[in-house]
């Protein structure tokens, strides 16, 4: 439960689904005391300034959800003070236009701000925005002014059921994706939809959508943080998070290391595509490690697992518990062995042949239930901080040396660092 609360609920509900809990809590409270023209310049704060961010980030998805709400926005504003049904008009029709947009921005992919890649999409926002103009000053011809007031708007069926739609879509694509955008994409869209809602009442539809603007520009920030101390393949906090915990750890802690077996030969034999979903699959156990650990990317096939306020005695179980779902988990190929595949005698090299001797022991590990599904292992380094390792580089080398001999004595084994295991198990033995 705590794994799944760190690494899905956590990332989809902040900072967006916070932010937009908070203003709904501050509208209902009745401690909203800005005026219109304070929270007026809120909102174009932060459209311009989430518009300059996703700029200086190459965010054009980010950018062109901005867009979007400004459009949006002023498709609204101008019809407020005009005839009723004009005003019901532009709210219905964009209230159904910005969830369909908000879907297609997030089937996406980044394409920078190119003129070829940009030109359609504008002209395409431009064709809608005339569209929407035109169809809700022919809806305002021939009713009275007082035919329908502003107090009177209200969604139909079916823009509930666009908005449901795009709700569902948007938060299914970010449990695929776990990107930034997409939670922002999801929460940015409830936030606006309360602003149509609510346009009747000029400051709490401005403030909800000045939250939709600064919701977007949060996830700029979000999505560098995540860049710079996340591994992108792995999806695993990188070595500079590894460090800056390092930083705040306090005795007791123990700190493991983590080592993918064989893996050169994985690249090697197999190619480096496989060499990452082989990293993805070991990745995704130590992301789901029990006891309190966190896990970390450092570099290459070798990750490291932090277990604040645990000792070696309190980890250990966990640890074997972890290389055995490794072990027993099914890793299936993509595709078929390229690099072993015979191509004639003639183009079968002396280098060759020493490859395929080279990759013997991965093929060894291939089970008999499938050509192309493999057994991948792990070997684990276990030390703790003492009295005479405090500092989490010495402890950090222990783990290393831990790790060492887990290799040495045949891989797909935990070693720890105060006493070797086998040296515990045959002394169990003879008590």
């Amino acid at each position: 439960m705590q794994v799944w609360i760190r690494t899905t609920l956590k990332p989809l509900v902040v900072p967006g689904g916070v932010l937009l809990l908070g203003v709904v809590a501050l509208v209902y409270s009745g401690w909203l005391t800005l005026a219109l023209p304070a929270l007026s310049f809120l909102y174009y704060c932060a459209l311009a300034g989430g518009m300059l961010l996703a700029w200086r980030f190459h965010s054009s998805r980010i950018f062109l959800s901005l867009l979007v709400l400004f459009l949006s926005g002023q498709a609204v504003a101008l019809f407020g003070g005009g005839q009723g049904l004009q005003l019901l008009a532009a709210v219905r029709m964009v209230a159904v236009l910005v969830p369909l947009n908000f879907v297609l921005i997030a089937l996406m992919h980044e394409q920078g701000f190119t003129v070829s890649s940009t030109a359609p999409i504008l002209l395409f926002l431009f064709i809608q925005s005339v569209t929407v103009a035109v169809l809700c000053r022919a809806a305002g011809q021939g009713v009275s002014a007082h035919g329908h007031h502003a107090a009177a708007i209200g969604f139909p069926g079916y823009v509930w059921t666009v908005f449901v739609a795009a709700c569902v879509f948007l938060a299914v694509r970010f449990l695929v994706t776990r990107k930034p955008v997409d939670s922002a994409l999801l929460w940015t869209l409830c936030a606006f939809t309360l602003s149509l809602r609510f346009t009747a009442s000029a400051r709490i539809s401005t403030l909800y959508a000045a939250t939709a603007g600064c919701i977007l520009a949060a996830s700029i920030i979000e999505n560098s943080y995540l860049l710079a101390y996340h591994d992108e393949l792995t999806t695993l906090p990188s070595r500079r998070a590894f460090n800056d915990a390092l930083v705040r750890l306090q005795d007791p802690y123990s700190i493991a290391v983590v080592d993918i077996d064989h893996f050169k030969r994985f690249n090697d034999t197999y190619g480096h595509d496989t060499g990452d979903q082989v990293l993805r699959l070991v990745a995704s156990n130590l992301a789901r490690v029990t006891g309190g650990g966190q896990a970390y990317r450092c570099g290459g096939e070798e990750f490291n697992i932090l277990f604040p306020g645990k000792t070696t005695a309190e980890v250990v179980e966990h640890l074997e518990h972890l290389r055995s779902t490794i072990e027993t988990s099914e890793f299936r190929m993509r595709g078929g062995d390229r690099r072993q595949a015979v191509r004639g005698p003639e183009r079968r090299t002396d280098r060759a042949k020493g490859r395929a001797r080279k990759g013997q022991a991965i093929r060894e590990l291939v089970q008999e239930k499938s050509d192309a599904a493999l057994s991948v292992t792990v070997s684990i380094g276990l030390a703790m901080s003492s009295k005479e390792k405090s500092d989490p580089e010495s402890v950090l080398q222990a783990a290393d040396k831990a790790l060492y001999r887990a290799k040495g004595n045949g891989r797909n084994r935990v070693e720890t660092a105060n006493v070797p295991r086998r040296t515990r198990i045959k002394a169990a033995g003879i008590a």
